[in-house]
């Protein structure tokens, strides 16, 4: 097999800029109109695997990309010695007023090969904390300190679960950012356990409150139920999606679901709806459940990939983001109207398998779609045809494609623009040919929506920030 394509490859930065140019991400022309600008692009030289924006208001503009490498005995090419597993932390701040570059690293830190990482939803004695799952089959924490412009993590706290174990994922029990309750993080291992920590925040350090066996093959992933946190859920490659309640000895679990065919490897509880849990598996589908009732789940997605993570919009409760490996990024509309989810934007942009990937809570840019909305109705007036001004802006688009390249070791940024300067929106292929809207009824979209994102991939060691933004139709008689 060919290794993947250098993306620093000036053939390879035209092509990706001619795929986002083409690339629309819609469900339906009547219902929702996507798009997606990839802002930045980062080689993280080690592989990257995960990435977290702090949820922290006074700290939404702080990302962390977590790596894991491994390297071959020095001089022993053909040795079965084993690899020594490698991993390093980057700290970037996310600026949205500088254009070309708005991610500007702040520091690196070597560390064993990381797994999972996530931020805590609340302050810890004052300061942000990230939590750490690593090769070493310890849980570390990291206290962020500084100023958003000028910000540092130091190491404050490492335990232990396991011995000979990779510490697989983790997360934290604060997703309901309610403050007055236990911090505690659930770990998996790759031993298939499951490890219950407390915080102790004044330390801050971490307790054992119980260790169980939860799986006879890898636990890849667990996940507390952010509305209940007594209730735990975890998944493992042996295809098995548990529920456990931690109140009792945690020796059998409260359910086990065999719904997933292959591996289970992503869960999130929904932060903003009850009862909403989302599931996803080597075997390429995302489930969703409703947590009173897990017989059968209540939609089922295939992404054509297997789903490494999962993760719920930070504000709007629908919205579904899943890193599927093989099949790159995919935003789902989880509305429960139906038995499969529809997808509203696929992010195809990456060159190697889709690991990491996460909304950020700060704001974004002025809208992308506004420059399509005067031109299209310029159009309209003009020429009568939609289709026709479709036609012309990828015309003019195609003229006008510009390539930020920054370096060729750290990143480049891929940018459409016209002779002025304005950004040039992509264009909607797939619905260019589609007919006008009826005479009866005029379709009106609500303000475009924006988000900012960061998503990484593994071989081709590369982080990617990019903006998307979402109209939804509203129609009247």
């Amino acid at each position: 097999m060919l290794p993947p394509p250098c993306a620093c490859d000036p053939e390879v930065l035209a092509h990706a800029a001619a795929s986002e140019q083409e690339r629309c991400c819609t469900q339906s022309a009547m219902s929702a109109r996507c798009k997606a600008q990839t802002l930045q692009v980062i080689d993280t030289e080690y592989s990257a695997d995960a990435v977290e924006w702090c949820p922290l208001d006074d700290w939404d503009t702080i990302l962390a990309c977590g790596t894991y490498q491994l390297k071959k005995p020095e001089g022993k090419e053909d040795t079965d010695d084993p690899h020594t597993r490698l991993g390093r932390l980057y700290l970037h701040r996310y600026s949205p007023e500088q254009k070309f570059s708005p991610m500007t690293e702040l520091q690196r830190l070597e560390t064993a090969a990381i797994l999972d990482m996530k931020w805590c939803h609340l302050p810890v004695a004052g300061h942000p904390m990230l939590a750490m799952a690593n090769a070493k089959g310890a849980v570390e924490l990291y206290k962020l300190t500084g100023s958003r412009e000028s910000c540092a993590i130091e190491l404050t706290y490492n335990m232990e679960v396991g011995q000979e174990c990779l510490a697989l994922s983790l997360d934290w029990s604060t997703g309901l950012r309610e403050s007055g309750c236990p911090i505690k993080i659930i770990c998996s291992d790759s031993r298939g356990r499951l490890s219950l920590l407390q915080l102790d925040e004044s330390s801050p350090s971490l307790d054992i409150l119980c260790q169980w066996e939860a799986h006879g093959f890898e636990a890849w992933i667990a996940a507390f139920n952010y509305w209940n946190c007594n209730v735990v859920y975890s998944g493992g490659d042996d295809s098995l999606l548990k529920v456990w309640d931690t109140r009792t000895q945690p020796d059998r679990p409260l359910l086990t679901s065999k719904r997933h065919s292959m591996g289970v490897c992503s869960i999130q509880s929904n932060p903003h709806r009850e009862n909403v849990l989302a599931t996803g598996s080597y075997d390429e589908h995302v489930l969703l459940w409703d947590t009173r009732q897990m017989k059968q789940p209540v939609s089922d997605t295939h992404v054509q990939g297997g789903v490494w993570r999962l993760k719920w919009h930070p504000i709007h409760s629908n919205l579904l983001l899943a890193a599927c490996m093989h099949s790159g990024f995919h935003i789902l509309d989880c509305d429960f109207k139906s038995e499969e989810c529809p997808i509203l934007t696929s992010y195809v942009l990456h060159n190697s398998l889709a690991y990491g990937a996460d909304w950020a809570r700060c704001s974004s840019q002025p809208a992308l779609l506004t420059n399509q909305d005067a031109a299209a109705l310029h159009c309209r007036e003009s020429t009568g045809s939609i289709s026709d001004c479709r036609t012309q802006n990828l015309d003019r688009s195609n003229q006008n494609l510009k390539i930020f390249y920054e370096s060729p070791t750290a990143s480049f940024d891929v940018v459409l623009e016209d002779e002025s300067g304005e950004y040039v929106p992509e264009t909607n292929p797939l619905q260019k040919d589609a007919p006008p809207p009826a005479e009866t009824a005029v379709s009106l979209y609500s303000p475009p929506d924006s988000s900012v994102l960061a998503t990484c991939s593994f071989y081709d060691h590369m982080l990617h920030v990019w903006r998307w933004e979402c109209q939804r139709a509203q129609s009247s008689e």
